[in-house]
């Protein structure tokens, strides 16, 4: 009787050999899923890092949009420079609405600094003398005001502007890279008398102006796979 309990507690036993193998099973199986979670976890951060550095950007792209909007217009401020692009950086000139108070004129700065997208403004003024030092002040970084940061991790910023009917970077173009200083050729006289017809009234008047129109500008970030690109009209539609 002893020796058959015995014999039947050794056929419901398990080995050492098998044991060793249900381990090393189990074992891989973890190291499979802790890479899978790892990996998840991984994915999720930089999904939510993009999303955050989007969702920043977006933001700068709605203050630049509301200062594109309210840029001044040439004949307030007659050959004053009213737009300047630079590399990581664009100023422009934009007109302050206060209720009760009239309008004035502010300098607001765009730059990248050490990887942050930062904003200055200057005091609004009605005085076109002050405008231009406020201009100076902000165009060679002497403006004590304190600037607002945007975003933080942004790599680069490319700004182009739309003239003629064309994307110009800034910087190529006189008429582009500082709005408000390149004189225009005149409009060529047409060959054969008679009236102009629309087309060439409109090509005349294309050569005549050399004003952006509109402002584009691409921001980078090292957890977007690409630039985020954004347009803006100059000026209220």
């Amino acid at each position: 009787m002893t020796t058959r309990i015995r014999h039947q507690n050794r056929l419901h036993g398990f080995t050492l050999v098998e044991l060793l193998v249900a381990i090393s099973i189990l074992a891989i199986v973890a190291v499979l899923g802790w890479r899978g979670l790892d990996g998840i976890v991984r994915a999720r951060v930089a999904l939510t890092q993009q999303m955050e550095t989007t969702r920043g950007m977006q933001l700068a792209f709605a203050q630049m949009q509301s200062d594109c909007e309210h840029i001044v217009q040439r004949d307030i401020i007659d050959q004053r420079p009213y737009l300047l692009i630079g590399v990581d950086r664009f100023t422009l000139v934009r007109e302050v609405f206060t209720e009760n108070q009239p309008a004035r004129l502010q300098v607001v700065a765009y730059r990248i600094v050490n990887g942050t997208l930062i904003r200055r403004e200057s005091q609004a003024t009605r005085d076109l003398v002050q405008l231009d030092a406020l201009w100076q002040a902000v165009t060679g970084d002497a403006d004590t005001n304190p600037a607002v940061a945007l975003q933080a991790g942004v790599t680069g910023m490319q700004v182009a502007t739309w003239v003629n009917n064309t994307w110009r970077q800034g910087g190529v173009d006189p008429g582009a890279n500082t709005a408000g200083t390149a004189q225009s050729p005149p409009p060529e006289t047409p060959q054969t008398p008679g009236p102009l017809t629309p087309e060439q009234i409109a090509q005349a008047a294309a050569r005549a102006n050399n004003d952006p129109t509109g402002l584009q500008v691409a921001l980078q970030a090292p957890s977007l796979p690409a630039p985020l690109v954004k347009s803006f009209l100059l000026g209220e539609p």
